[in-house]
């Protein structure tokens, strides 16, 4: 259930990901549905995360390693070592993401950054979540915090909140 609370990080983030996924044409969409089919070998609507490096090449992309074992620990966040087509989308728009939905997230970091400091506190955060009309218990919040703290320090920082709100 923590998991719902989490993707359900606003509302919006919902949206901003879904306009992420927008920002393909449907062309570009055949395109990346096609490379996807061709490397998933046995049809189960997954790619190995091996399989990705060759599959941005033939897109024309060109990752590096690291850049690539980036990719995939963003987006197989269950560690099974596969890609499904959903994944897969979200990392190219990612990729080819235009300054605009930048914009809208540093918009969104600061509405629940109130004092301005470059850190969501639990407070922050219960506070816009209840103007949501979300009332979380402080445990929820607090498993929020944790989800999204990368670096322990009890706040989301900016990098932090643009993982969570990119994750799916």
């Amino acid at each position: 259930v923590m998991r719902g609370q989490v993707v359900n990080f606003l509302g919006f983030p919902k949206k901003l990901r879904r306009k992420m996924a927008d920002q393909l044409t449907d062309d570009q969409i055949s395109e990346f549905k096609e490379a996807f089919s061709l490397f998933d070998k046995d049809g189960d609507g997954c790619i190995t995360t091996k399989e990705l490096g060759t599959v941005m090449r033939s897109l024309g992309q060109n990752p590096t390693e690291a850049e690539l074992q980036d990719m995939i620990n963003e987006v197989d966040a269950d560690g099974n070592g596969t890609i499904d087509f959903p994944e897969f989308l979200n990392l190219m728009a990612r990729k080819m993401k235009d300054t605009d939905s930048e914009e809208e997230l540093k918009e969104a970091f600061r509405v629940f950054d109130k004092d301005q400091n470059g850190f969501i506190s639990a407070a922050e955060l219960r506070h816009v979540m209840t103007n949501l009309g979300e009332k979380l218990s402080d445990e929820e919040v607090d498993e929020m915090i944790k989800e999204a703290d990368v670096d322990g320090d009890g706040q989301i920082n900016y990098d932090e909140f643009v993982k969570v709100m990119m994750a799916k």
